[in-house]
């Protein structure tokens, strides 16, 4: 949503497409209820995991905006895919473009992570603070 604003789009958090991979009932409880259910989902997450490990494929958390429309999900990605090896923090954007068609271009780096975030959030409100 960040980057499609960045790029002149007006996007809101409701404007996204999110593809839950936890069950919509665990968000339907308290925050402590939540993180109490939360390890009832470890077993199947683990086995399908392993599926899809002995396959070749990982799952990536993805973010994308197509023709417009931004959406958000757990994929699976194989070892061919620029997203297979990312860990931690570590970010890739890919850039489709006319010329950049059959090879996006691709943009990777490390991301901010949540103390570098924290620190931003912050500068940004002593920055509006003193306007």
């Amino acid at each position: 949503m960040i980057l499609s604003r960045e790029a002149g789009y007006e996007v809101n958090q409701e404007d996204v497409q999110k593809s839950l991979f936890i069950p919509k009932e665990f968000f339907d409880c308290t925050e402590e209820e939540f993180w109490k259910r939360l390890p009832s989902l470890d077993a199947e997450f683990e086995q399908r995991r392993k599926v899809l490990e002995s396959k070749g494929y990982k799952w990536k958390f993805v973010a994308k905006m197509d023709n417009g429309v931004c959406s958000v999900s757990l994929q699976e990605v194989d070892a061919r895919h620029p997203f297979y090896n990312l860990e931690g923090s570590n970010n890739i954007i890919l850039l489709t473009t006319e010329r950049y068609h059959d090879y996006p271009m691709m943009i990777q780096g490390y991301g901010a992570g949540a103390s570098v975030t924290a620190a931003g959030v912050f500068a940004d409100i002593m920055s509006i603070a003193n306007i």
